[in-house]
Parts: C-alpha cells; sequence; structure tokens
C-alpha cells in the first residue's frame, strides 16, 4: 500500500492547520512545591546511659530553677589529650548538637565532640573517695595515669 505524503502524520513540524495554543494558566507556570528532605535517623543512639546515671540526670533536672539540659563535649587538655567536660545550657542548645533521649532524659552531644563520644556508655559511679559521671569508651587507644585525659583513634 502507498501512502501520499499528506496522509503520513509529521510530529518534527507543527502542521498550518493546527490551531494556536492557548496561553499557560497561572497554576500550570508555577513551580513544584520542592520535595521534602529525607531525614536520616541513627539505629543506635550517640551515648548510652546506665540506670544510675539516668536517675542521677533526673534528679539534677528536676531542680526548681529553671530548666536546663546537660550537653556533654570534649576539650583539649591533660596528658593523654582530651578531657571530657559537662556544662548546663539553655534548651535550645547548638544548632548542630545530638539529642540524646533514654527514659524520659534528654542530654545534648555537642556537635564538634560527637565523633569522639560516640558508642560511650556514661554511668555515674558513687564511692567513699568520689563521686561523678564516668564515661566507657570503646574509641578510646591511650589513657593517662590518672584515668581523666584520653586520647582516641580517627
Amino acid at each position: 500500500m502507498v501512502r501520499a505524503a499528506s496522509d503520513i502524520p509529521s510530529f518534527n513540524a507543527p502542521s498550518s492547520s493546527a490551531a494556536p495554543k492557548p496561553a499557560p494558566t497561572p497554576a500550570a507556570t508555577e513551580k513544584a512545591p520542592p520535595k521534602p528532605r529525607r531525614q536520616f535517623k541513627a539505629k543506635k543512639a550517640a551515648l548510652t546511659m546506665t540506670p544510675n546515671a539516668v536517675s542521677r540526670l533526673r534528679a539534677l533536672m528536676s531542680s526548681p530553677t529553671e530548666p536546663k539540659m546537660l550537653r556533654i563535649g570534649v576539650k583539649t587538655r591533660g596528658c593523654a589529650g582530651m578531657a571530657y567536660h559537662l556544662e548546663y545550657v539553655d534548651p535550645p542548645g547548638g544548632k548542630f548538637d545530638e539529642v540524646v533521649e533514654q527514659d524520659g532524659v534528654k542530654v545534648l552531644i555537642d556537635s564538634k565532640a560527637l565523633f569522639s563520644i560516640i558508642g560511650s556508655v556514661m554511668d555515674w559511679r558513687d564511692n567513699r573517695l568520689s563521686a561523678g559521671f564516668v564515661f566507657e569508651n570503646p574509641n578510646i587507644v591511650d589513657t593517662c595515669g590518672c584515668g581523666e585525659s584520653f586520647n582516641i583513634r580517627f
């Protein structure tokens, strides 16, 4: 079967008999809303707290003064290089601080110290000579003799 050239549809060139396109409506020219960003959530908390640490933090946070949160960080000091630093901060904390919540108690981890603390277990120990928070950090490769400062592997 032989077709005439007028019978073959042309997709590349507009036909002269086609009606002009209507002007786009304002709804058609608006940009689509941006896609929501994917939220990544860790499967495991950056810091785990023992029941003793949770109960001590709960007692510290229930003081009658204005509500504060505890921020955990590290500072450069001591024989081995770094030492834990705990401070009270207002609830919002830093922009990139990691919030760790366990059994209704929230603490902040300073964003600069996150890689130094990740995977640690926080405990409260009270004995005849001292009382304080103790960290068991799997990333430590070296500590000083008194146990106050540490060094981690990257």
